[in-house]
C-alpha cells in the first residue's frame, strides 16, 4: 500500500477507556445500598471495637488511650476470665458434638421414612422460628423449684437437684434448650443432603453385601461429608457466641458457673459501662472464633470427600 492511499484513510478518534463495562455498573448501583449498610453496620462498628479495646471508656466519659492495659488485665489481673473463658470452650464443644450427633441421628431416621418425611422436617425446624428470649423464658418456667422439670424428677425419685440451681447442672440446662431451639437447621440440612445421596451407589453396594451400617458409613456419610463440614463450621460459631438462653435463664449464674464470653460482654458494657474491657473481650471472642474456623478448614482437607 503506498504512501499516499495510508494518507488517505481517516483516523478514527480514540474511544475514552471505560474502568467499568455498563452491565457492571449497573450491578454495582444495585448492590451499593447493601454495601453501604456493611459498611456502616458492621465494618465500621468492628474497626470502631478495636479502637475501643485499647481505651478506658466509661460511656458518660471521654475515652482515654490505655494501650494494651485492656488484654493484659485480661490474661493476668482479672481471676475471673479464665473461669469464663472455660465455661465458653466447655459449652461449645459439648453442644457442637450434641448438636451434630443429634441433627446426623434424625436427619437419617427421617430419611428412613416411607412417609411423613416433610412432617416431621417441619416439626423439628418449627422452634428455629421461636424468639430465642421467648423460649429461654419458657424453658426458665419448667426448669424453676416446683416447675415441670422439677415435678417429674422428684416423681420419679431420680435424686437429681434443680438443673439452675446447681453449678453442676446449670450448663446442661443452657446446653438443653440452645439444642432444642436450633438443631432443626441441622437436621434439614443433613436430610437433604441424605435424600442427595445417587441410590445407584447404595443399590450397588447392597447387591455386593454391605449391610445397612457399612452403606451408611462407607457411602452416605463420606458423600454428606461437605454438609457435615458447613453445619460444623457454623455451628461452632454460634456456640461461641452464645447470650440469649444464658441471659433469660441464668445471668451467668449459679455464682459464675454458666457466665460466658458473649455474657460477660454484655456484663462489662452495659451493666459495668466499661466499654474498653468489653470491646477487650469481644476482640478475644473474634481471635478464638477465627483461630477454630481456620483450623476446621486445615482439618476438613482430611474427612472431607467432594464427589467429582
Amino acid at each position: 500500500m503506498s504512501q499516499s492511499a495510508v494518507a488517505e484513510i481517516p483516523l478514527q478518534p480514540s474511544q475514552p477507556r471505560r474502568f467499568f463495562k455498563p452491565e457492571t455498573q449497573t450491578a454495582m448501583l444495585f448492590l451499593l445500598p447493601s454495601f453501604l449498610g456493611f459498611m456502616i453496620f458492621m465494618a465500621l462498628p468492628i474497626v470502631a471495637s478495636l479502637a475501643l479495646s485499647f481505651t478506658n471508656w466509661q460511656l458518660i466519659s471521654t475515652p482515654s488511650f490505655v494501650g494494651l492495659q485492656n488484654y493484659i488485665k485480661l490474661f493476668t489481673v482479672d481471676p475471673a476470665f479464665y473461669t469464663i473463658l472455660g465455661n465458653t470452650l466447655f459449652f461449645a464443644v459439648e453442644y457442637l458434638a450434641v448438636n451434630i450427633i443429634v441433627s446426623l441421628t434424625l436427619a437419617v431416621w427421617i430419611s428412613s421414612l416411607k412417609r411423613g418425611k416433610a412432617i416431621f422436617r417441619v416439626i423439628f425446624f418449627l422452634p428455629t422460628f421461636t424468639p430465642t428470649i421467648a423460649a429461654s423464658v419458657v424453658w426458665l418456667l419448667i426448669f424453676t423449684p416446683d416447675g415441670l422439670a422439677d415435678s417429674v424428677i422428684r416423681s420419679l425419685g431420680l435424686g437429681l437437684p434443680n438443673f439452675l440451681l446447681s453449678s453442676t447442672w446449670a450448663m446442661q440446662a443452657v446446653v438443653l434448650v440452645t439444642l432444642w431451639a436450633n438443631v432443626g437447621y441441622n437436621v434439614v440440612m443433613f436430610n437433604a443432603a441424605l435424600d442427595l445421596v445417587p441410590k445407584h451407589y447404595l443399590e450397588a453396594a447392597t447387591i455386593d453385601g454391605a449391610n445397612v451400617w457399612q452403606r451408611f458409613w462407607r457411602i452416605r456419610l463420606p458423600l454428606i461429608s461437605p454438609t457435615i463440614f458447613f453445619a460444623t463450621v457454623m455451628t461452632a460459631i454460634t456456640s461461641l457466641q452464645v447470650f440469649d438462653e444464658i441471659f433469660a435463664m441464668t445471668r451467668g449464674g449459679p455464682g459464675s458457673a454458666t457466665a460466658t464470653l458473649g455474657f460477660a460482654i454484655y456484663q462489662k458494657g452495659f451493666t459495668n459501662f466499661q466499654m474498653g474491657y468489653a470491646s477487650a473481650l469481644a476482640w478475644v471472642m473474634f481471635v478464638m472464633i477465627m483461630a477454630l474456623t481456620i483450623l476446621q478448614f486445615h482439618m476438613q482437607r482430611k474427612w472431607v470427600h467432594y464427589d467429582d
